[in-house]
């Protein structure tokens, strides 16, 4: 890939949220959540905005939508593991968002160049890792009491379940369409 399609604004975007995981996380896990909460609305909207944009300019490239999941996986993944230090969500979540992140890549053969193959479950599981960690978050800069702790941690071992079922899913061998 050229220098100039790396440097387009919709990877600008990207890197800004890679930017924001950490202090995210950091703000999460010291439970400053109000601060978190702001981290992560700058995060959901760079996510929003990166890949229509990217399409409208005609900057598209798989290496761009690599580091655009990559980004996720991390922000979400570090946000999550600031959740479990809290004892918020179960701490083999973050560990398998990061795996099951890696094992996409390697499937997918995206570290070659190849776009990336998704599939239903691994999507799901991606909105859903974001929901949790956005309930959390919000919910405690709101100072809200719904959805509680319960709730959240059942929601925590589902995505433990589907992450690991997604993992599975991903070891079966795939037959070519005849």
């Amino acid at each position: 890939m050229s220098g100039s399609l790396w440097l387009t604004w919709a990877n600008a975007l990207t890197g800004l949220r890679l930017l924001l995981a950490a202090p995210c996380a950091w703000s999460a896990a010291g439970e400053r959540w109000n601060l978190a909460a702001l981290l992560l609305t700058v995060a959901i909207i760079t996510d929003f905005l990166d890949g229509p944009l990217a399409r409208r300019l005609g900057q598209t490239s798989p290496l761009g939508g690599l580091a655009d999941h990559a980004t996720d996986a991390t922000f979400v993944a570090l946000l999550l593991a600031a959740l479990a230090s809290l004892d918020r969500v179960p701490w083999l979540l973050p560990v398998l968002v990061a795996a099951s992140f890696l094992q996409y890549v390697l499937d997918s053969r995206a570290h070659t160049g190849r776009a990336l193959r998704a599939s239903w479950l691994g999507r799901t599981n991606g909105i859903g890792y974001f929901v949790l960690a956005g309930a959390l978050v919000y919910r405690n800069a709101l100072g809200l009491t719904w959805p509680g702790d319960a709730l959240l941690e059942a929601a925590g071992w589902l995505l433990v379940l589907s992450s690991a079922a997604s993992m599975l899913d991903r070891l079966r061998p795939r037959v070519p369409a005849e």
